[in-house]
């Protein structure tokens, strides 16, 4: 019997052979599509490379604790270190003053705050060696000595407001090479703040949206050698970048929702970051990484995992993390090239 098929006959046979092939080529298409698929499940590279560190989990609390008794880090918010070396820790939790202050081996030195704060957030030290803290309970960013006496308080404390003396839960403190400082405020408004270096205020920008110079949670603010104003727009998954008086220059959108940025005096840009906002809500912090960031360009020049909710890089390149885990990580330079001890692991190159 013969079909008619177009204005062609075709055998029966020719028939069954033609289904056959797109049979064979939908499967290969398929099987193809699936060994992709599989491909994209395994281990993605580190992005620019490999930061070759290692960490230390719990500085300030081992190996040797040496803390009054009883003291305990509660959820670590922020972490900086000052040009003595002196590491300056912001937590949360009712078992240690707010702030807590160790050497660079993690020896306890000084504290204070007990009372002053409604929730512990930012903290930076200037280059003139003085202590900073934003407080998003209260509304309040502080100034102290190094050696915890308060010197200069901006904000009403407990009064959110959108006025040129209030804020409404900021987050974040960053100091120009002029000696005028950004407040990213923050949690409840959508702007930055401009002062001078006496704490006058000069100006402010942004509004609540995702257009350029429009914020969704401004979380941490960084300026570099130049005055360029980094601006992490976590929710909006972007850091945003102006000049000195909030004019927007470019976006990075490929870093993620960032939590925290950090600039050297030398302009290294690090960051600690999330894939997205959703992800770092979900996971609580816990799935972040850590970034080196070329400011010209915005490439990735390394990344390593790390938990976090801070960042500070130090002359030495240790890194230091504020982690809502509780921990301060200290991450120090070095790579095993073998495993620590003959129960400890073989060197990656033995299964």
């Amino acid at each position: 019997m013969v079909r008619a098929h177009g204005s062609k006959a075709v055998e029966p046979s020719s028939l069954r052979r033609t289904c056959l092939l797109s049979w064979l080529v939908a499967s290969l298409v398929v099987a193809a599509a699936l060994t992709g698929h599989a491909a994209d499940q395994g281990w993605y590279p580190h992005e620019g490379g490999l930061l070759k560190y290692r960490v230390q989990i719990r500085f300030g609390e081992e190996p040797a604790d040496t803390m009054p008794d009883g003291w305990k880090f509660g959820r670590v918010s922020a972490v900086a270190t000052d040009a003595a070396g002196d590491v300056y820790v912001f937590q949360r939790g009712k078992k240690a003053e707010p702030i807590v202050v160790f050497d660079a081996k993690g020896k306890y030195l000084r504290s204070w705050g007990r009372g002053m704060f409604g929730n512990p957030h930012g903290m930076r030290v200037d280059r003139e060696g003085h202590v900073w803290i934003t407080d998003n309970g209260d509304h309040q960013v502080m100034k102290f000595t190094r050696d915890g006496k308060l010197l200069l308080t901006l904000g009403k404390k407990k009064q959110a407001g959108t006025t040129p003396d209030t804020f409404n839960r900021p987050t974040d403190i960053a100091f120009a090479p002029t000696g005028e400082f950004y407040v990213s405020d923050g949690y409840g408004n959508s702007r930055v703040v401009k002062f001078s270096s006496e704490g006058k205020y000069l100006l402010d920008w942004g509004k609540p949206g995702r257009k350029p110079g429009e914020f969704n949670t401004p979380h941490s603010i960084a300026v570099d050698s130049t005055g360029t104003v980094y601006v992490s727009d976590r929710e909006n998954n972007r850091i945003q970048i102006f000049d000195a008086n909030g004019k927007f220059l470019r976006a990075w959108t490929h870093l993620g929702a960032t939590q925290n940025i950090f600039i050297t005096p030398k302009d290294e840009v690090w960051v600690i970051t999330h894939r997205n906002n959703i992800e770092n809500l979900t996971y609580d912090t816990l799935a972040g990484r850590i970034m080196r960031i070329d400011p010209a360009s915005g490439k990735i020049l390394g990344a390593m995992e790390s938990p976090g909710h801070w960042i500070h890089v130090t002359p030495k390149n240790e890194i230091f993390i504020g982690s809502l885990t509780g921990n301060v990580f200290r991450w120090y330079p070095g790579w095993l090239d073998k495993g620590l001890g003959a129960e400890e692991g073989l060197t990656p190159a033995n299964p």
